[in-house]
């Protein structure tokens, strides 16, 4: 008989929405950014 699975073994599988969630802090400055840029340049391009 084969001996039941320790705790060690044992994988946990990861959340795909914690993985995200951790990087939130740095990709919502730099989107933001990206975004203010981009919509002052073309605010300079039309006028």
């Amino acid at each position: 008989m084969s001996a039941p699975a320790s705790h060690s073994d044992h994988t946990t599988e990861q959340d795909p929405v914690e993985a995200v969630v951790k990087h939130i802090p740095v990709v919502l400055p730099v989107l933001g950014g990206v975004l203010i840029f981009l919509l002052a340049f073309i605010a300079v391009f039309m006028g």
